[in-house]
């Protein structure tokens, strides 16, 4: 999700709900404790320079149950952070204290910000040397057209 869409997506919210990836909900005490523009500059492992830009929230929760943060009050913590960071409209991904801090992707279903599980993942396969994964082909598929020149069992061609 982009900012652009958090940002539209607040203005038809009433509470702030997040779900996390197992359908658990985070406390409605949670509070947004950072929004920030994280930039990351490194290099991959087939020596590719790269640079990657990530627009983040830090979710917590406190022991104050009393209090809940406004779909408003976060709009406004975004816009002061969009002028003091220079932040752009970039994707949005989410930190939250599980056994450790946990980064996440957000979606919003049209009821709840839900956190999406992000993977890591091989930049430049091409150049380390990992084979691609093969496809898996069940072998009773095979012929799943019809194909009447494909030699199956019992057809004769063997």
């Amino acid at each position: 999700m982009k900012l652009s869409e958090l940002k539209k997506a607040l203005k038809t919210v009433i509470t702030l709900n997040f779900e996390l990836p197992g359908g658990a909900m985070v406390p409605p005490h949670f509070h947004v404790t950072e929004v920030g523009r994280v930039t990351k500059h490194f290099i991959d492992c087939g020596g590719k320079e790269r640079t990657e830009e990530l627009v983040n929230f830090q979710l917590w929760e406190a022991g104050d149950v009393d209090h809940r943060l406004a779909p408003q009050k976060l709009s406004d913590i975004i816009s002061l952070s969009e002028k003091v960071l220079a932040i752009d409209d970039g994707e949005i991904e989410v930190e939250y204290q599980g056994e450790t801090i946990g980064k996440y992707g957000l979606e919003y279903n049209g009821k709840n910000f839900v956190l999406t599980v992000k993977n890591t993942a091989c930049l430049a396969s091409d150049a380390c040397g990992i084979p691609l994964e093969k496809q898996k082909v069940k072998l009773v598929e095979l012929n799943a057209g019809g194909d009447k020149t494909s030699c199956i069992p019992g057809g004769g061609c063997c």
